[in-house]
C-alpha cells in the first residue's frame, strides 16, 4: 500500500525515514544512555545557537550550557520581533519549516523549524499514535479544526488533508443542523479516528447523547478519540467515553515546539523526553520538585533555524513525583498563566477554577451545552452560554453559592443567554478570559 504520507513529507525536504531511525534508537536507549544523550543534545543546541544565532547570543550574555540554570528563560514578547532577526546563520524563510503560533495566550509571533527538526516533530506523533493502533499513511482521520476561510488558504487546507488522509469538520459553526450533517458522515464513511479540539468534540458527544446514539455504533470501524488544545475535564472525557465507545486520548503540544505530553496506554500523560527537555520552575525560575506547581519552561533540542531554549510556554504544570528523565509523567496541567482571575481581596485565582465550579452545577439538566466566562471588572465576571432554556434563579444561586464557598464572597455575575459562542480564528474555545 503506498505510503502518501510518509512520501508527501519526503517530497517537502522533511527526511522523515532518517527522523524515525533517529527517534526509534533514542526510545531504545538504556537509562544511562539516555542521560548521557539528554545532557549532549543539551550542550549541543545551546552552543550552536550561541555561535550561529545573535539574536540568541545577545540574549544569553555570558552564559553557557554548562551552567544551564543562568540560561535566560525565555518568554513569547522575546520572540515578537522579525523572523529574519531570531534566525540561525545558514536558515531563510526558503529553507525551513514556517508556520505562526494560534494566538490563544494573546501574544501570536512566526516561528521557523529547520527541516529535519520538523520531520522528529512527525516521528513523534507517529510513533505516539502508533501506541493506539493508528497509521498516518492508512487510517482515516474524522478532524475536528478551524481552516482558513480565504479561498487559497482554505484550497491548501483541504489537498492537505487528501494527503494526510482526513475529513475535516470545521468548527466555526456547531449548530445542531451543522451537527447532524456530521453525524450524516459518520454513518457513510470509514473512519478510523477522530481528531480536535475538546470543546468541539464534547458539543458532539453531547449532540450524540441527546439523540441516545452511540458512535461506535454507527461508524464500527473508529477505533479511538484524541482531544487537544483545550482542557479535557474529567466529567467530560467520561461524557466521550460513552457516547463514541472508544478509548478517549489527552494530547498537550504547541505548534512551535512539538507533542508536549501523551496519554499513553496506561492512562499517563508522558512527556516527550525525545525531543523535549521539560522542566516546571518558580517565579524566580528556579527548578522546582516533582510534585509541585510552576511555570512550563521547555527546551526544543533539535531546532536550529530557531531558539526555543528555556522556553516558557505560559502554562502552569506539576510534573508526577514518580517522573523520571527518561520518562517524564505529566501530573496536572492547570492552565495558562495569562489566564488569572485577580479578585477584589487581592487574590489570584487561576480562571478555571470557575470553570471548574461552575461546570458541574451549570449542566446538572443537560440544558446548558456549552458557556464562557469573562472578567469585566474586578468583582464582575459574565457568564455567556447556550441553552434551550434560561437558567433559573436557583442555579444561578447554586453558583454563587460554590463561588462564595471556593474562590470569595460578595462577586458580580451577569449571565447571558447565546444562540452561539464566538470562537477564536483558529476554531479554538477560550474557555476563561480576563478583560482587566
Amino acid at each position: 500500500m503506498i505510503r502518501l504520507f510518509d512520501i508527501s513529507l519526503q517530497l517537502n525536504g522533511f527526511p522523515i525515514k532518517k527522523a524515525k531511525t533517529e527517534l526509534d534508537k533514542i526510545v531504545r536507549f538504556s537509562e544511562k544512555e539516555f542521560a548521557s544523550f539528554l545532557e549532549s543534545k543539551k550542550t549541543e543546541i545551546v552552543d550552536f545557537h550561541l555561535k550561529n544565532n545573535p539574536f540568541y547570543k545577545e540574549l544569553a550574555g555570558n552564559a553557557t550550557a554548562q551552567n544551564w540554570e543562568n540560561l535566560p528563560v525565555l518568554n513569547k514578547q522575546n520572540l515578537q520581533k522579525p523572523l529574519e532577526e531570531r534566525l540561525s546563520k545558514g536558515y531563510s524563510k526558503k529553507n525551513v519549516y514556517l508556520n505562526k503560533t494560534s494566538g490563544s495566550s494573546g501574544t501570536p509571533f512566526v516561528f521557523a523549524k529547520d527541516k529535519y527538526s520538523h520531520a522528529l516533530t512527525w516521528a513523534s506523533n507517529i510513533m505516539r499514535f502508533g501506541w493506539f493502533g493508528i497509521d498516518f499513511n492508512h487510517s482515516y482521520q474524522a478532524r475536528f479544526y478551524g481552516i482558513p476561510m480565504d479561498f487559497i488558504g482554505y484550497q491548501k487546507e483541504r489537498f492537505k488533508d487528501f494527503l494526510t488522509h482526513r475529513y475535516r469538520f470545521p468548527v466555526f459553526d456547531l449548530s445542531d443542523e451543522i451537527l447532524e450533517k456530521f453525524l450524516q458522515k459518520f454513518k457513510t464513511k470509514k473512519f478510523d479516528y477522530l481528531n480536535g479540539y475538546t470543546s468541539s468534540i464534547v458539543l458532539f458527544a453531547k449532540f450524540l447523547e441527546q439523540k441516545n446514539i452511540i458512535l461506535n455504533e454507527i461508524c464500527p470501524t473508529i477505533k479511538a478519540c484524541f482531544v487537544t488544545s483545550e482542557m479535557l475535564f474529567e466529567t467530560d472525557k467520561k461524557l466521550l467515553e460513552k457516547q463514541f465507545g472508544i478509548p478517549i486520548i489527552s494530547e498537550y503540544g504547541a505548534s512551535e515546539l512539538d507533542l508536549i505530553a501523551f496519554e499513553n496506554p496506561q492512562g499517563e500523560w508522558q512527556v516527550n523526553a525525545e525531543t523535549l527537555f521539560v522542566e516546571i520552575l518558580d517565579e524566580n525560575n528556579n527548578p522546582v520538585p516533582n510534585g509541585t506547581e510552576g511555570k512550563i519552561v521547555i527546551t526544543s533540542l533539535f531546532n536550529q533555524a530557531n531558539p526555543f531554549i528555556r522556553y516558557e510556554i505560559g502554562d502552569i504544570g506539576i510534573l508526577d513525583e514518580k517522573s523520571t528523565p527518561q520518562k517524564p509523567i505529566l501530573k496536572k496541567l492547570i492552565g495558562r498563566t495569562n489566564d488569572v482571575a485577580i479578585l477584589p481581596s487581592g487574590k489570584k485565582s487561576p480562571g478555571l477554577t470557575f470553570y471548574y465550579v461552575t461546570k458541574s452545577i451549570i449542566e446538572d439538566d443537560g440544558n446548558v451545552k456549552e458557556f464562557i466566562i469573562k472578567q469585566t471588572k474586578l468583582d464582575t465576571f459574565e457568564i455567556e452560554y447556550i441553552a434551550e432554556k434560561e437558567l433559573i434563579s436557583a442555579q444561578i444561586e447554586k453558583i454563587k453559592d460554590a463561588i462564595d464557598l471556593y474562590l470569595e464572597p460578595n462577586l458580580n455575575f451577569i449571565f447571558s443567554k447565546k444562540i452561539k459562542i464566538d470562537r477564536n480564528k483558529s476554531g479554538k474555545l477560550k474557555q476563561f478570559s480576563s478583560l482587566l
